[in-house]
C-alpha cells in the first residue's frame, strides 16, 4: 500500500530553492518560488527569455551551465525542470545525499516531494494532491476555485462585505474545432485577469504568452498544456510576430484551444489585431478577452487618476518605444505637447530624454507634474514623482527600468496630500 503524502506549507522567504532546468517547466514553477521569497538559484546552459528577465532583473541567479552536485549546498528544496531522465537522477541522488526534497518534473514517482494544483483568492491558497495523477487534482483545484469564485466573502478578499455571485458558467467553444483566444491578462497581478480569462487558460490545450503575462498565472495550467514562452524582452531578443501567428494557427488547425496570454489588453499595443488577421485568413475562429490595461492601472495603482473633475477632462495613450525624432514615429508629439490632460507613455523608458525634450520644445511647462510606475500592481512596483523637466533624469538616478508607464499631467499631484 503507498503511503499518503503529508501537506505542508513551506515558508521560504530567503531560503535557498534550486531550479535545474530553464525550458517552459521551469518559466512555469520559478514566479510561484519568486511570490514565495525563495532566493532562487537557476541552473541551467540556456534558459527563456521569461526567465532571462527575471535573473537581468535580479530576482534569481543564474548559473549558465550544467548542475554539479556542490549547487545544492545551503539549498532547503530543489526542482527538477529538464526531461532527461539520467540528468534528472543525477539531481535526485544528489539532493537524497543531502535530505533535501526533490520535485521532478519527468518522474513524479522518483521524486520525494510533488507540487500541488494551486488557486490563490487574496490570503487563501488551496493545494490539491491527486494522489499523483496531475490531471485530477487540477480537476478538483478547478472545482474548488469555481465554488470560492461563486461565493467570495470575508474569508476570501479584504472585503468585509460578501459581493454578488459570479458567473462561471459557459465553455469555451465547440468541441473538436480548433480556436483561439486573445487574452489579455491584466497588467501584472494575477487576480486582475477577468474570471473569462482565467477559465480560457485552465481550458486550455497551448499558452501562448508574453514576459509580461503574470507568472502565477502560468503556475495554474492544467498538466499536459503546451506553453510556448513567446517573450519580448525588450531591445533584447524576441521571436518574430509572424512566427507567432504560425503557431496559433498551427495548433489551432490541429484541434487545439489557443490562449494567446498577453501583458495588459491584447488590443493596446499588443498586436492582437494582427493575430486575429492572420487567424481569420486561415479561417480560425477568434475570441477576444479584453485585459485591465497598465495604461490606466498603472497609474490607479500608483495613486493618480488619469482623468478627475477640474483637472483634466481627456487622457492620451501613445507609445514611446520609437523615438519622437525618428521617420518611423506616427505621433504627433508637437499636437501632444499642448495638450492640457493628461499623457500616458508605455515603452517609453529608452526613449524618455528625447520624448520629454520634445514636448518641452513644443510648449509643455517644465514644472508640468510627471511620474514613473515600474512593474505596476506587484510586488516589485517602484514609483517616481517628478516634473516634465527633471522626470528623466530622476528616473534615471533612480535606476527604473523597464515595463515601466510614463504619466504627464496635473492629475499626478490631483490625489497628493496637501
Amino acid at each position: 500500500m503507498t503511503a499518503n503524502p503529508y501537506p505542508l506549507g513551506l515558508r521560504l522567504t530567503g531560503r535557498r530553492v534550486v531550479v535545474v532546468g530553464g525550458g517552459a517547466v521551469a518559466t512555469r514553477r520559478v514566479p510561484a518560488l519568486l511570490d514565495a521569497g525563495a532566493d532562487v538559484l537557476l541552473v541551467a546552459p540556456e534558459i527563456s527569455p521569461a526567465l532571462r528577465a527575471h535573473a537581468d532583473a535580479g530576482r534569481l541567479r543564474w548559473l549558465p551551465r550544467r548542475f554539479t552536485p556542490d549547487d545544492l549546498d545551503g539549498a532547503w528544496l530543489v526542482h527538477v525542470a529538464v526531461d532527461d531522465p539520467a540528468a534528472a537522477a543525477t539531481v535526485s541522488t544528489a539532493a537524497d545525499a543531502r535530505r533535501i526534497f526533490c520535485v521532478r518534473a519527468d518522474d513524479r514517482q522518483a521524486a520525494s516531494a510533488w507540487t500541488p494544483a494551486v488557486t490563490r483568492h487574496g490570503p487563501v491558497t488551496v493545494a490539491v494532491l491527486g494522489g499523483g495523477d496531475p490531471r485530477r487534482a487540477m480537476t478538483v483545484r478547478d472545482a474548488i476555485r469555481t465554488l470560492l469564485d461563486a461565493r467570495k466573502g470575508p474569508f476570501l478578499t479584504d472585503s468585509v462585505e460578501e459581493g454578488p455571485p459570479l458567473n462561471t458558467s459557459g465553455g469555451a467553444g465547440g468541441a473538436g474545432a480548433g480556436r483561439v483566444a486573445l487574452v489579455g491578462a491584466g497588467p501584472g497581478d494575477p487576480e486582475l485577469i477577468t474570471v473569462k480569462g482565467w477559465r480560457l487558460i485552465t481550458e486550455a490545450d497551448v499558452v501562448v504568452a508574453d514576459r509580461l503575462v503574470p507568472g502565477l498565472l502560468l503556475d495554474e495550467l492544467r498538466s499536459g498544456v503546451e506553453l510556448v514562452d513567446a517573450s519580448k524582452i525588450p531591445y533584447g531578443p524576441s521571436r518574430a510576430q509572424e512566427e507567432i501567428n504560425s503557431i496559433l494557427v498551427d495548433r489551432a488547425r490541429a484541434g487545439a484551444l489557443v490562449v494567446r496570454l498577453k501583458g495588459g489588453d491584447p488590443y493596446v499595443f499588443g498586436r492582437g489585431g494582427e493575430e486575429l488577421l492572420a487567424c481569420a485568413a486561415a479561417g480560425i475562429p477568434v475570441t477576444v478577452v479584453p485585459g485591465v490595461t497598465s495604461s490606466v492601472a498603472a497609474p490607479a495603482a500608483a495613486g493618480i487618476p488619469v482623468t478627475h473633475r477640474a483637472v483634466a477632462h481627456e487622457f492620451t495613450v501613445v507609445s514611446g518605444h520609437v523615438a519622437p525624432d525618428s521617420p518611423a514615429s506616427l505621433v504627433r508629439w508637437d499636437a501632444l505637447a499642448r495638450l492640457r490632460g493628461t499623457l500616458v507613455i508605455l515603452m517609453g523608458m529608452k526613449n524618455l530624454p528625447v520624448i520629454t525634450g520634445t514636448l518641452l520644445e513644443h510648449g509643455r511647462p517644465a514644472d508640468t507634474p510627471a511620474a514613473v510606475i515600474q512593474e505596476a500592481t506587484t510586488g516589485a512596483q517602484r514609483v517616481v514623482r517628478s516634473t516634465l523637466g527633471r522626470v528623466a533624469a530622476d528616473v534615471a538616478a533612480a535606476g527604473l527600468r523597464p515595463p515601466a508607464v510614463v504619466v504627464v499631467g496635473d492629475v499626478v499631484a490631483a490625489l497628493a496630500p496637501a
